[in-house]
């Protein structure tokens, strides 16, 4: 059993739960506000009040470090089934981007802790945008206020994001929530910009491309659909 903990105020849930690596003990953690939210990339996530801030700890008995992606799987289904029951049909953006109506709606930002060659633990943190105000993002993301004329409480949504995730979850639910491939995506992989053509997300997580008559593997990149 996962113990539940929550906050009115935070800097970030995934620095605040490390205190309890230690304790060995599978936590969740909820906040109302984060000051300090982290977004992927050391980027900063918004996360003012209305918002559902969450971080889970998760110890593994047998997790190979090969396999580390599907707790990304796990974390981006989550939030999908969420949404879905609420009334919102999701999409990923690969590989952990969470999007509706063509804009951000909810941003997952996974630590995992590693001996030798097997992950020991991981912390998941997900952030969703439920009734805050995301304006200030100029449309980038959008919130489920905007998204439906009646709104889940934050309450609600917590609740249904904690009962997906402490559910198992498929590769195959992962990518049924993926509505890119086959198309042609830009992408921007160190300093080199190109179009490609997505073609598959394999197993281990990377990105599958046709660069004119070659095929490319991204480990990590950013695209964006056309």
């Amino acid at each position: 059993m996962m113990k539940i903990e929550r906050l009115r105020s935070v800097d970030s849930t995934n620095e605040y739960i490390k205190k309890y690596i230690q304790n060995r003990e599978d936590v969740a953690v909820f906040a109302d506000v984060q000051t300090g939210g982290k977004g992927t990339k050391g980027r900063s996530f918004l996360s003012d009040m209305g918002g559902v801030y969450f971080s889970a700890l998760t110890f593994y008995a047998d997790m190979g470090a090969a396999n580390s992606f599907r707790i990304m799987t796990h974390a981006a289904v989550s939030v999908c089934s969420t949404a879905r029951e609420l009334g919102i049909e999701p999409e990923i953006k690969w590989p952990n981007d969470i999007r509706a109506g063509g804009r951000k709606l909810s941003g997952i930002l996974i630590e995992n802790g590693l001996k030798g060659d097997r992950v020991d633990f991981s912390i998941v943190g997900i952030g969703i945008n439920v009734r805050n105000d995301v304006s200030a993002l100029k449309g980038i993301a959008v919130s489920m206020k905007e998204l439906l004329p009646d709104p889940p409480s934050v309450e609600a949504v917590k609740q249904s994001l904690l009962n997906n995730y402490c559910r198992p979850s498929t590769l195959e639910e992962y990518l049924s929530f993926v509505h890119f491939l086959g198309e042609e995506i830009d992408v921007s992989e160190g300093e080199e910009r190109y179009t490609a053509t997505a073609s598959r997300i394999l197993p281990d997580g990377r990105l599958e491309v046709i660069k004119g008559s070659k095929v490319r593997i991204l480990t990590s990149a950013e695209i964006s659909l056309r």
